[in-house]
Formats: C-alpha cells, structure tokens, sequence
C-alpha cells in the first residue's frame, strides 16, 4: 500500500492509499481535480512527466493555470507551439525571435528580409490551432551536448550551439513535439491541447502573442496597447545594436576574450546619458516642482534617485528628498488583505490628506515639518526636520505609488513629472529563449537580500509572490502614465550577480516548494560567463544589490 499526499499549486489537498503502483496521469485523475486545466505535475517537489510510475509514498503537486506557475507554464507553451507553427509555414532562412513581454502578451520578431505583416499573423495562428486540434504529446528528454549540436545544427539555431560550449556542467533538456524540437529553459505543459485560449496580432515591426489575463483566462478585447513601454523595449534594443550584444554568448565572448571592461564603461555611460536628458526635461519644464518617481521592486528606485539628484545639481537645481515611507498611516488604520493581513502596499495605507497637505504647502513657499514614521512602534512621530522650497529647489518623492495619480491628486499635473523605473532585460539566451525582466529582478533581490537584510534564497524567493501581487495591483496598471520610463537594466549585470547568487540559490533543499523555481534561475545563470565585482563602477546601479556604493542608503 502506498500513501500519496495530494497538492494542487503547493497546497494540500488530501492524501490517498492505492494498493499497486500508477502513473502520474492515473493518479491525477481525481475527481476533485477534474475541471482543472492541469499543465504540469511535482513528485517531490520535482516537476515529472505523466507517465512517470509512482512507485513509492510521495507527494503529488498538480499545477494548474490558477496558480501563477501555472499560468508561465501555459504562456511558455503556448509560445512553444508558436515556434513549431512558425518552423513548419515559414521558409527556412527566416526566423522569429522572442523578445520581451508587453501588455498582455509576447513580442517577437522576424528576422531575414521579411516583414511581418497582418497576413502573417493570420497564417500563423491557424496554423497553432491545427497543431493545438491534434493534441500531440510534448516530450522532455535529456541529451548530451553532442547530440544536442547535432539536433540544432538541422535546425539552424546557432546561438543554441554558441551557449552549449558553456553548459557541460549543466542538465540539458530537450522538447520534442512530432519531429520539432526545441530547447527550452522553462518547464512546458505535456500536451498542446491545453493552450485554450491566445491570439496572434501584427505589432508594429513583428507579431504579439497575447495571452488571457490571469485569473480571468479572457483575453479582453478592448486591449490597450502599452506603446511606451514598448518603445522603451524598442530603444534599449538599439543600445544593443551599439553593444554588439543581444545574446548570452556575445556577452560571454566579450568576457572570455576581453573587451568586456570597456563594454561595461559604455554602457554605464549610455545609461548616464539617459540620466542627463532626463535633467534636462525637468529643467526645461520649470513650472514642475515635483518629481515622483515609482517602480517595482528592485529595479533600483534608490540609485537612480541619486544619480539624479546628482545631475541635477549640475543643472542648478538643488533636490529636496522627501520621503513616501514616512507619510504611513498608524499602523492601526492600515488596510487589511482578504486573508487578514496587513496591506502595506495599498495607496490606503498612506495618508494621503497629510502627504497632499505638506506638499501643497511646500509649493506654495511655506515651511514644513517632514514626519518621520517609526516602523516598529506603527506610529508616525515629528522629526523636526522643517524644510522650505526655494526658488531654485525641487521635490523628488520615491516609492511604489508615485504614478499613481491618486496619491497626488491636490497638486496639479502642470506641477509634476512622473518617473517610472523598471529593469527591462533585452539579453536573449537563444533566438527562443528570452529572460523575463522579473527574473532579472528577482535575481537582483536574493543578492541584495542576503547583504542587506540577512535573508535566505529561499526565504526571498518565497516572498515573491506576495511581491507580485503587490505589483500587479498598484504599479504595473500605472506606468503608461508616467512622463518618463527609465530602463534600470544592465546588459552584463547577470554575468555580475551569478557568482553571487548561484550558490544562494544551492542551498535551498529539494523539498522547497521553491526549488523548482530556484533551479529555473540557475539554469539561466548557468548560461553566463563570470564577470569580476571590481570593474563594475561604484556608482552604478548594480551596486545598489552587490554593495559597494559610493552612495549611502
């Protein structure tokens, strides 16, 4: 008799005796589980395939699309399908490339002579839908870097082959799906029949995969397209043009065969000059006294405020800081979550009277008291800290809310500029494979965790969700309305933080319900070649998460 502990998403659900062994499919075939979309199955906290044979007591995790795994490991699907529609219809000297995320979906682009067009877009997604129509099993097999050449060598993916000469001490995975193959750094579903639900649209210089909204499995049709975000994407993209680096392995050349300082200096200065235009802007847009600026965790919110109050000073204007924190509520007037706890991240847990008060007054010329909040009584207290604007003065206000026009509402727009900030990655892995800008985020977070705040791997990364879902609710919605977007991300950083987060990520046990999460991030680091903490110059952002500022914190 074996015992088998039932999960769905990492919570439990019920524990069930069989008497002879059965495969993960049989298994999962429980009536409690039955009206889920089941993308993928844990034993042990290992994702395993559907016919695996449970032949000893374990733990069963069924992933479904309700959970945010979930929901990745659908889009990756989806986007898998997409690649062999792609290989199938299209002619073989012409390629689509995954970019980045927009919006709701994924960018991609083609490359060899051929514009994308709405005709392509159309083909395209007929030709999923057949694949989909046919529910072809998607296979994981694990083979050695010889046979991998091989495979990619038919296939014509030569920055899959650059990367395989970096990648004998790391596990390759392969997807089969008829005769298609892929290397895919993500986990996929095991069948595609179960992509339900996706639309293929023609975007400016490429094609939009867009996917249903989490939790609502919809995708709505009055969509928004976030053209400034996406023409943030578009302009870092030519910056790689300049760098001559939009793949991991020609970053790794740099590395391997120098050049790698230089590259490091010129970027570092492209994103210096970002920081002066945007100096400039507020200078010549002298009715603004305002400056807010928000984004999501990690993405170096503190650092860039401090670079640009540097420049601004060399364009005469000398910044007062004032900080969002300070203007909490009590902590007795704090909004609560469903689940009871405190909602920190809420707009409704500043007071928003007092903050348009001060501010208010401060641009009129009269004196302010800051506050000052004591975090661990929950209380504000006076600082006696009384600030005045002068002529030649500004305000900078950092934190989550900062674009959200409901935080300022009493001052009016004339008076402000709404800066947002967010770390996004352009560096591929292969033509497939991009690395999602949270990834770099999140990566940036365990490092700067465990320097700063004495926090495990394993303990930032269990937190995340919560930081997720802080992010979706009260900045992702916001940040079209920005004035400015600032892309915080470095094209070497990764090659910076692996050797520092690689071995934080080892650490945490096989029976974390993060450990597949963990070995996620791994296999990416695994890709970079190590860059030397020394070259990286101590004012740039990435020291903010390494150490080893010029600026305190």
């Amino acid at each position: 008799m074996l015992t088998i502990t039932l999960k769905k998403n990492s919570h439990y659900l019920k524990k069930i005796a069989i008497a002879n062994e059965m495969t993960i499919a049989e298994l999962a075939d429980d009536k409690s589980l039955r009206e889920n979309l089941i993308l993928a199955f844990k034993i042990n906290e290992i994702f395993s395939e559907p016919e695996t044979l449970i032949k000893t007591d374990c733990t069963l995790d069924v992933i479904t699309i309700e959970s945010l795994e979930g929901f990745r490991i659908y889009q990756d699907t989806a986007l898998f399908i997409l690649m062999k529609a792609f290989h199938k219809v299209m002619p073989e000297n012409i390629k689509l490339v995954v970019e980045h995320s927009v919006g709701d979906g994924v960018f991609c682009e083609i490359f060899g002579g051929h514009q994308a067009t709405e005709e392509d877009a159309e083909v395209l997604e007929k030709a999923m839908w057949a694949i989909i129509e046919r529910a072809l099993p998607i296979k994981k097999e694990n083979l050695g870097v010889n046979d991998l050449v091989s495979i990619f060598e038919k296939f014509h993916r030569k920055y899959v082959i650059k990367n395989l000469k970096h990648q004998f001490d790391k596990p390759n995975c392969i997807y089969k799906c008829g005769d298609y193959y892929d290397l895919w750094i993500r986990q996929l579903g095991f069948n595609t029949s179960l992509i339900r639900n996706f639309k293929i649209e023609h975007k400016k210089t490429g094609l939009l995969i867009r996917f249903p909204q989490f939790q609502k499995f919809a995708i709505e049709e009055e969509h928004l397209f976030p053209i400034k975000l996406f023409n943030v994407h578009q302009e870092y993209d030519k910056w790689l043009n300049v760098l001559k680096s939009h793949y991991v392995s020609e970053l790794n050349e740099y590395v391997e065969y120098g050049g790698i300082t230089d590259f490091i200096l010129t970027e570092e200065a492209l994103q210096e000059s970002k920081i002066v235009k945007m100096a400039e802007y507020i200078k010549d847009h002298s009715e603004a006294k305002l400056v807010l600026i928000a984004g999501p965790s990690s993405s170096g919110k503190t650092t860039f405020a401090k670079r640009l109050s540097i420049q601004l000073k060399a364009h005469e204007i000398s910044p007062i800081v004032v900080s969002m924190d300070n203007y909490f509520l009590p902590r007795t007037q704090t909004p609560r979550k469903p689940d009871g706890e405190l909602d920190f991240e809420s707009i409704y847990a500043m007071d928003l009277d007092l903050l348009n008060h001060d501010l208010q007054a401060m641009l009129s010329g009269e004196e302010v008291e800051l506050p000052r909040y004591n975090f661990i009584k929950g209380v504000r207290e006076s600082s006696n800290e009384f600030v005045r604007l002068e002529e030649k003065q500004i305000i900078i206000m950092e934190g989550i809310h900062g674009i959200n026009e409901q935080l300022t509402k009493q001052i009016p727009h004339s008076q402000k500029i709404k800066i947002y900030i967010t770390a996004l990655n352009q560096l591929n892995i292969d033509e497939h494979n991009r690395i999602p800008t949270s990834d770099t985020r999140k990566i940036r977070r365990i490092v700067r965790d465990f320097h700063f705040r004495g926090y495990s791997a394993e303990e930032t990364l269990m937190r995340w969700a919560s930081i997720r879902e802080g992010e979706e609710k009260y900045i992702f919605p916001f940040q079209e309305d920005a004035d400015i977007i600032f892309n915080s991300a470095l094209t070497y950083e990764l090659g910076v933080l692996k050797p520092i987060a690689l071995p934080l990520l080892m650490r945490i046990p096989q029976k974390s319900h993060v450990y597949m999460e963990a070995e996620r991030l791994k296999n990416i680091l695994l890709n970079f070649v190590n860059i030397n903490l020394n070259i990286v110059p101590i004012n740039s952002l990435l020291r903010e998460f390494t150490g080893g500022s010029i600026f305190k914190y």
